[in-house]
């Protein structure tokens, strides 16, 4: 069984964010660059289903500039078979992102296609189930659980009533959430192995995709600093703040 599993470049979650002085964008001047945490996951799965033998090959994709590479070599020295870098310029948006992954998917056919539940950067939670729209396969998101047996995947996600399982045919798109695993981390000499090992290099328009984005960014700017909070010292103190200040009781 194929596996492929998408994985996007975004800012290292643990990189203080700045914003461009005309709040135009994000300032990515000298930040540390890393592969979104929750693909991690999502990659970290199929390497696991290739070791139990459920799976036979997977494969990483990533769209985006000639920088991308450095998240596939990372993924090939996790335990990636091959690696695909479609090349597209200029920021992609989730729509296009799902139609460049579906002209791969068409491409390989894969059994399965893992991608992280959300990318820390866009938060939008959108790709996955727009890509499996449009190659029509089944989907299950936010996955804690993914069990194969035969052509058969079930998945178990949280939902806020609790624990929700699905079952489906595959072929099938599955987001990751966080509690599906723990990632690996890379071993130096597999480290150095992936540096030297070929990337499938292809073009977004060689692909017949346009990635032109469909929406704009208008503006960018940091969430308000969180105030301090006021001690009171009586019950009617309390409700009389609450009442006049925060207006949130008649």
């Amino acid at each position: 069984m194929k596996v492929l599993v998408a994985i996007k470049r975004v800012i290292d979650y643990n990189v203080r964010v700045r914003v461009r002085e005309d709040h135009s964008d994000v300032d990515l001047t000298h930040a540390k660059m890393a592969m979104n945490p929750f693909c991690e996951i999502a990659l970290e799965e199929a390497i696991r289903l290739k070791e139990q033998g459920i799976a036979s090959e997977v494969i990483v994709v990533s769209i985006g500039d000639k920088a991308v590479q450095e998240q596939l070599r990372t993924a090939m020295a996790l335990g990636a078979d091959r690696a695909i870098h479609v090349s597209a310029e200029g920021r992609i948006d989730s729509f296009a992102a799902a139609k460049t992954l579906a002209a791969v998917v068409e491409r390989e056919a894969p059994r399965l296609v893992l991608l992280g539940k959300q990318s820390i950067d866009s938060d939008s939670s959108q790709t996955g189930p727009m890509l499996a729209a449009l190659v029509g396969m089944a989907q299950a998101t936010f996955a804690s659980s993914i069990k194969i047996d035969g052509d058969t995947l079930s998945v178990t996600r949280e939902i806020d009533a609790g624990l929700e399982t699905l079952a489906m045919s595959l072929p099938a798109v599955v987001t990751a959430d966080l509690r599906l695993n723990e990632p690996r981390y890379a071993r130096l000499p597999a480290i150095m192995k992936a540096k030297k090992r070929p990337i499938e290099a292809l073009d977004a328009a060689e692909l017949g995709v346009d990635v032109t984005p469909r929406q704009e960014l208008v503006k960018v700017e940091l969430p308000a600093e969180r105030q301090a909070g006021v001690r009171v010292h009586s019950v009617d103190e309390l409700i009389d703040r609450l009442r006049n200040e925060a207006k949130v009781i008649p």
